[in-house]
């Protein structure tokens, strides 16, 4: 089994896509991509509008042959989308892509009306049904039932975990659970991965309590236990202080808690929670982001070079 994680905060964007090859299936699994749309008032810097060019490049390159999709819910971080602003990935870019992959899609009966418009909206723009996985498994492919999008009866709804196995090797793509329920991380360790890929929590929303970070803390340190490799990231990684959180939930689980970036062997690239440095760092012209909503810059071409040469850090 091979796992090559395509998009997350730690690597410039916000997604958990990820592409996992066996040796007879490519899944792909949550092909979407976002930027925050605005952080401290502030629009995409141009550095992470290429880490985004460059994640949307290889999504779709690796939808060209996959034999599987994988949706676990409807953000829109999570799924190409019909009405993508610029800083998304649209439906109209990979449309094509997704005709032959079969699909493996969680339901809509407890989501949002936001999220049940997104995935209608996404099945008829691709002209198929996307049939409902929850529960389901098909050779080397499990699919949860729905667990809570974070904590449960929060707005975030609800989610489906993938489980995938060759040989004695265990993946597990927990999405967006966040660490803040039992009843999924129950589940997962029912399962008995040895490489799991989550999202942490989410230490930047100041809703987020001391009490709910420590049993996310709780909850990381009992599933570390269990598997060989915890990858967290998203949610968790939208802050420094997200970061320095999971430094030292790793430091205590003996070092067996990683971000995506330490997982791919990449320098960690945390753009979203660097946004206001890059803008000291390298202003952006007034105007840019109306042009290049309107497809009049080749941000990659025009911006690497300022971009590489500058160091947030």
């Amino acid at each position: 089994m091979q796992i090559k994680i395509l998009g997350a905060e730690s690597l410039g964007v916000r997604s958990l896509c990820t592409v996992v090859m066996t040796s007879n299936r490519k899944v792909v699994i949550d092909p979407g991509i976002a930027l925050g749309f605005r952080r401290h008032g502030l629009l995409p810097h141009p550095a992470q509008v290429i880490a985004s060019e460059r994640t949307k490049r290889l999504v779709e390159k690796a939808l060209e042959d996959a034999t599987d999709i994988v949706i676990s819910h409807y953000h829109g971080d999570h799924i190409p989308l019909v009405d993508a602003n610029p800083y998304q990935l649209s439906v109209e870019r990979v449309a094509k892509l997704c005709i032959r992959p079969r699909f493996w899609t969680k339901g809509t009966k407890d989501l949002s009306y936001n999220q049940a418009h997104r995935a209608k909206a996404l099945a008829k723009a691709l002209g198929r049904t996307l049939p409902v996985a929850e529960g389901m498994s098909n050779e080397a492919l499990s699919f949860s039932l729905p667990v809570p999008h974070g904590e449960r009866g929060r707005r975030g709804g609800t989610l489906m975990m993938t489980r995938i196995e060759e040989d004695d090797e265990v993946f597990v793509h927990a999405s967006d659970i966040q660490m803040l329920s039992d009843e999924a991380i129950d589940k997962i360790i029912a399962w008995h991965p040895n490489i799991v890929l989550a999202a942490g929590p989410p230490i930047y929303l100041p809703s987020l309590t001391l009490q709910e970070q420590e049993d996310a803390l709780r909850r990381t340190l009992r599933l570390a236990k269990k598997v060989d490799t915890l990858i967290l990231d998203h949610h968790v990684m939208r802050s420094k202080e997200g970061e320095q959180w999971l430094d030292y939930a790793s430091s205590l689980a003996g070092h067996k808690i990683v971000c995506v970036a330490d997982f791919m062997g990449l320098h960690r690239n945390i753009l979203e929670a660097e946004r206001v440095l890059w803008y000291k760092r390298l202003p952006v012209p007034d105007g840019w982001h109306e042009a290049y909503a309107r497809g009049e810059i080749d941000v990659i071409s025009e911006w690497s070079e300022r971009v590489a040469r500058v160091r947030v850090r």
